[in-house]
């Protein structure tokens, strides 16, 4: 039997996912669950092997997980944007200083602004804006050096007897 595992390649010679692989990676995981050894499902789908079976069920597992995952990144995302609207609704808006519950003036009659509000609001959308970077990945690695030596230190041997 000729063995039907391999989906079609990409430009680069990679395999990629065809709506076809995708329903048997998903029948390979069905299968799985009904209690079949991966012998089974090979014997049973077409795979040249019990090896390109487990492939198959865990491509059928990762995709599982990662579409309710997807969903939950969107839904993170749009609450980010909608907190991001609100500090920029703050920092856009004029704040007079209030000294115990009374806007305080100037001498020519115009309310002292404050700048507290317009800098926490700054501090949010800085913080928004990390937590959607890191939510969508978007930062950097962060790489560590490390330097240094290592000293090797020959106790009770003379070093004339190493020459």
């Amino acid at each position: 039997m000729r063995d039907q595992s391999n989906p079609a390649r990409d430009g680069n010679g990679r395999f990629t996912r065809t709506p076809d692989t995708a329903e048997r990676d998903a029948q390979a995981a069905q299968l799985r669950a009904h209690g079949r050894t991966y012998r089974q499902i090979a014997a049973e789908l077409g795979y040249a092997d019990p090896g390109n079976a487990w492939r198959a069920v865990q491509r059928a597992l990762t995709a599982i997980v990662r579409e309710p995952a997807e969903e939950l990144r969107a839904v993170e995302a749009a609450r980010l944007d909608d907190l991001y609207v609100a500090a920029l609704e703050v920092l856009e808006r004029d704040h007079p200083t209030v000294s115990h519950g009374k806007v305080i003036y100037d001498d020519n009659g115009d309310p002292i602004p404050d700048d507290g509000p317009k800098i926490q609001a700054i501090r949010e959308l800085r913080a928004i804006r990390e937590s959607f970077r890191r939510l969508e990945g978007l930062d950097a690695a962060t790489k560590t050096e490390i330097s240094g030596g290592v000293r090797y230190e020959l106790v009770g041997i003379d070093p004339e007897e190493l020459k």
